[in-house]
């Protein structure tokens, strides 16, 4: 009979684990998105500093792919919205997805602003236009005629935020105005990187707000608007603005109000230019 020599066991530590190991072998824009979900919750969990983070806004965070396009807005990957709004993925790799931000008037020509809730990730609690958000890496909001991709998404998510009924909202009465390019860090981790459709909507809609996604609505007209500006500037009340809302007001927005009062909207329209507002 054969005999074997006795088999030696060698003690061994495990290896920790770091995020930059997953980062060394695979790359989010390289791998599947249901890869891409997992990789991403599963580097969440090894930083270990997203404990606080409300279920639904972590669900959308992971389940979300949004659209990556370059400066020129030609689409050239999808990625999921958590490592979209990364500030490491944005300064390191440039990191840039497709947005959209809606401004709903009623007849009275009042503008809808929202207050983003206090469990949003980048930027809680901050006032801003009607409602921003992205399309979505689906076939029904990638859709490059006549901007409907994107209505279909901005659709959507009046629904999902403010509880406006899609018939409220055709999307064919959205007004694709422009586009802008901007950057904006929320905080030390989280930051917007967006191609933002600037989309114009009149009409007099039911609003029931989803808390999860939005604290508060008020409708203004433009003094009103120019007073929450001041108060804004001033730090008075805590009132803070959304750093795209305040450079479409700065830039475009009362001329633009000024030709929804004047059913001139149409005169307004550059989808052709992207403003890049950086």
């Amino acid at each position: 009979m054969l005999k074997f020599p006795p088999i030696k066991t060698i003690a061994t530590t495990p290896l920790p684990l770091h995020r930059s190991s997953f980062q060394f072998f695979l790359k989010p824009t390289q791998i599947s998105s249901v890869f891409r979900r997992r990789y991403a919750a599963v580097t969440a969990a090894a930083m270990g500093d997203d404990s606080g983070m409300d279920a639904v806004q972590r669900r959308l965070m992971f389940d979300d792919e949004c659209i990556l396009v370059d400066e020129s807005d030609n689409v050239v990957g999808h990625d999921t919205k958590y490592n979209c709004h990364l500030m490491e993925n944005i300064e390191k790799g440039n990191m840039l997805h497709r947005a959209f931000s809606v401004f709903l008037f009623n007849s009275k020509y009042e503008l809808l602003l929202q207050q983003r809730s206090a469990t949003k990730v980048t930027f809680p609690l901050v006032w801003t236009n009607t409602c921003c958000s992205h399309p979505l890496y689906r076939e029904s909001e990638l859709i490059p005629e006549n901007s409907l991709g994107v209505r279909n998404a901005a659709q959507r998510k009046l629904l999902d935020e403010l509880g406006i009924p899609a018939e409220d909202v055709p999307v064919d009465q959205f007004t694709p105005l422009s586009r802008m390019l901007y950057k904006a860090p929320s905080d030390g981790k989280w930051g917007e990187h967006e191609l933002d459709y600037l989309l114009f909507i009149v009409r007099d809609v039911a609003v029931n707000p989803n808390p999860d996604e939005v604290a508060d609505i008020k409708y203004v007209n433009q003094e009103q608007l120019k007073e929450l500006l001041r108060k804004a500037d001033a730090g008075e009340e805590g009132l803070k603005l959304s750093p795209w809302f305040r450079l479409v007001v700065d830039n475009f927005l009362y001329k633009w109000w000024d030709h929804v009062q004047k059913g001139t909207l149409p005169e307004a329209i550059d989808m052709k230019t992207i403003h890049k507002l950086i």
